[in-house]
C-alpha cells in the first residue's frame, strides 16, 4: 500500500465532516438525491486538496455499491491516476479511484476516502449486527412457546429463511440409520414438492452434514465435490449453507438455507447466525417433543384410570348381579314373587352400571385430552351429568387474567377427573336435582367447588364397603399438594371444595409462581 503523502494538511483541516455525514445519509438510503449529495461532498473535498475527483466505484458489503463521477470530464492535458481503494481495516481492495492532478495530492483524497468510507461500512455492520440480533431475538420469542411438533418445524424454517435472506430453506429430521424421515421447506409452494416427488435420501451435501455433523457454507452447490444433483422439476440452487440442530443430549436436526438474496453466497456472519438460531431451535423441537410425550402420556394415566374404575365398579357390579340371578329359574317355580324381585333390582342396578360405562367413556371425550381447556371439560362434565342424570348443571368461572388457559394438561386432567368423580358421585347417590361447579383462580390458588342439592350424608363417617370415590379424590388432589375438603349434613346436600396452590400449578417445573 502507498505511504500517506505530507502535504501539511491534517485531518481537521479536511472537509470530513459533510462526507461523513452524505455517507450515513446514502448508506440508510441509496437514493439518487443522496448519492448526489455524496457526490457533492467528495468533489468539494477533492477541490480542497487541489485535484480533481473523476470517478468513485466502490463495492464494500453491506454498503450499497456505489458509482460516482463527480468530474468527468477534467481540462484537458491535466495527468488523471487511477489509484486502489481499500478497507483500512483489511487489505482487500473495496475500489478505485480516478483523480485529476497531481499524484501526491491524488493520494491524500484516497486516504481521506478510505477514512470516511471504512467508517461509514463498520457503521454499516454493526447496523446489520443489530437488525440481525433484533430479528435472532424475534424469530427464537416466534417458536418458543409453541408446543406441536409440526408447527414449530415450520416455524423454525420460516424464521430462518427471513432471518438470512435465503430464497429456501430446510429443515431434515433424520432417523437412527441417518436416512431423512421428515424434511419440512419453506420457500418452495405445494406444488412444486409434489412435483419434486419423495423425500430427499441424505446423500450429496444433505449427508456430507448428516455425517459430519457441522456447518458447510459453500458459494456453488455444482461446484462441491460432495454434490449429488438435483432431481427433476428441483428448483434451481447454487449458494449453500447447512448447521446441525443440537440440544445437549443429541443432534435432532439439520439445517438447510440456499441462494442467499442479494450476495452471491452467505456470509461467515449469516453462518455465525443461523448457528447461534439452531441452538434455540433445538431447545424449541425439544420442548415440544417432550410436551407431545406428556399429552400421550396422559392418554395413556386416564386409560390405565379408568381400565382400573371399570374393574372395581362396573365389572365388579355386573358380577354381582350375574350371583343375584344365578338361582333366578329355580325361584320361578318355588317362590315367584321373590324372583321377580330380584329381576327387577339386577335391571335397576345394570341401569346404573350402563350410567357409569357412559361417565367412564364422556370422561376420555377429546375435550379433555386435546382442547387441554379446563372450562371447556367442565362444561362438557356438566352437560353430560344434564343430558344422563338429568341433574340440572350450572357453572361459574371467574377468571381475569386468563390463568386457566396456561395451566399444564397433567393438572387440567387431573383436575377434570376429579370433578367427574364428584358428579358421578352426584349422580349415583345424592339423588340431587341441581348441582354447581364454581371454578376461580388467584394469585395464590386455585379453587374448585362442587356443590349439590341432595341427599347428604355425615361427613365423619367411614363410607360403605366398595365406595372410593371421594377416597380417590383426595388421592389426586394431594398428589399436586393441594386440599379436597368434603362439607355434607343429611338432607341438607354436599360441598367438595379443592385448593390447588399456584406453586403445583405452573409450567416451570412444575409451578405457578
Amino acid at each position: 500500500m502507498e505511504h500517506e503523502p505530507d502535504l501539511g494538511v491534517t485531518t481537521g483541516d479536511l472537509p470530513l465532516p459533510p462526507l461523513l455525514e452524505s455517507l450515513r445519509a446514502w448508506r440508510l438510503d441509496a437514493s439518487p438525491a443522496t448519492t448526489g449529495t455524496l457526490a457533492d461532498a467528495a468533489a468539494r473535498l477533492a477541490h480542497h486538496l487541489g485535484v480533481r475527483l473523476v470517478r468513485l466505484s466502490v463495492g464494500a458489503p453491506p454498503l450499497p455499491h456505489l458509482e460516482l463521477t463527480p468530474d468527468p470530464a477534467p481540462p484537458p492535458g491535466t495527468e488523471t491516476v487511477e489509484l486502489p481503494l481499500r478497507d483500512p481495516d483489511h487489505p482487500a481492495q473495496v475500489g478505485v479511484v480516478n483523480v485529476a492532478g497531481e499524484r501526491d495530492r491524488a493520494l491524500a483524497l484516497v486516504h481521506a476516502l478510505e477514512v470516511a468510507i471504512g467508517a461509514a461500512r463498520a457503521a454499516s455492520r454493526a447496523d446489520r449486527a443489530e437488525r440481525q440480533l433484533a430479528a435472532l431475538d424475534q424469530a427464537v420469542r416466534g417458536i418458543a412457546g409453541v408446543l406441536d411438533v409440526d408447527r414449530v418445524l415450520q416455524l423454525i424454517v420460516d424464521n430462518v429463511r427471513d432471518l438470512v435472506d435465503a430464497r429456501y430453506a430446510a429443515l431434515g429430521i433424520v432417523d437412527d440409520h441417518g436416512d431423512i424421515e421428515r424434511f419440512v421447506t419453506s420457500g418452495i409452494t405445494d406444488e412444486e414438492r409434489r412435483a419434486i416427488g419423495e423425500l430427499p435420501r441424505g446423500r450429496g451435501l444433505l449427508g456430507l452434514i448428516i455425517r459430519e455433523n457441522r456447518s458447510v457454507r459453500i458459494p456453488e452447490i455444482g461446484d462441491h465435490p460432495e454434490s449429488y444433483g438435483f432431481p427433476p422439476n428441483h428448483p434451481p440452487m447454487h449458494s449453500f449453507l447447512g448447521t446441525p440442530i443440537a440440544t445437549q443430549a443429541a443432534t435432532v436436526g439439520r439445517l438447510y438455507l440456499t441462494d442467499k438474496v442479494g450476495a452471491r453466497e452467505f456470509s461467515e456472519a449469516d453462518q455465525q447466525l443461523v448457528e447461534m438460531f439452531a441452538r434455540h431451535a433445538g431447545i424449541a423441537i425439544e420442548n415440544a417433543r417432550l410436551h407431545d410425550q406428556v399429552r400421550r402420556l396422559a392418554v395413556v394415566d386416564e386409560r390405565d384410570r379408568i381400565s382400573r374404575d371399570l374393574h372395581d365398579s362396573a365389572i365388579q357390579a355386573i358380577y354381582a348381579q350375574t350371583l343375584a340371578l344365578d338361582d333366578v329359574p329355580d325361584l320361578i317355580d318355588e317362590d315367584a314373587d321373590e324372583a321377580r324381585r330380584r329381576v327387577d333390582e339386577s335391571i335397576d342396578a345394570l341401569h346404573a352400571v350402563i350410567r357409569d360405562i357412559r361417565n367412564f367413556i364422556f370422561g376420555l371425550r377429546p375435550v379433555l385430552l386435546e382442547s387441554g381447556s379446563l372450562v371447556d371439560g367442565l362444561q362438557h362434565l356438566a352437560t353430560e351429568l344434564h343430558r344422563n342424570g338429568g341433574v340440572r348443571v350450572s357453572v361459574t368461572v371467574d377468571d381475569p387474567d386468563d390463568d386457566l388457559e396456561r395451566l399444564p394438561l397433567e393438572v387440567v386432567a387431573e383436575l377434570l377427573a376429579v370433578v367427574r368423580e364428584g358428579l358421578s358421585n352426584v349422580a349415583r347417590h345424592a339423588e340431587a336435582t341441581t348441582t354447581s361447579i364454581a371454578l376461580a383462580s388467584s394469585a395464590e390458588a386455585i379453587r374448585v367447588e362442587l356443590a349439590d342439592d341432595g341427599r347428604g350424608f355425615r361427613a365423619d363417617e367411614r363410607p360403605e364397603r366398595g365406595h372410593h370415590g371421594l377416597a380417590n379424590m383426595r388421592a389426586r388432589i394431594e398428589a399436586l399438594n393441594g386440599t379436597c375438603e368434603v362439607r355434607s349434613t343429611p338432607k341438607r346436600g354436599t360441598r367438595i371444595i379443592i385448593m390447588l396452590p399456584r406453586v403445583r400449578a405452573s409450567r416451570n417445573g412444575g409451578g405457578m409462581g
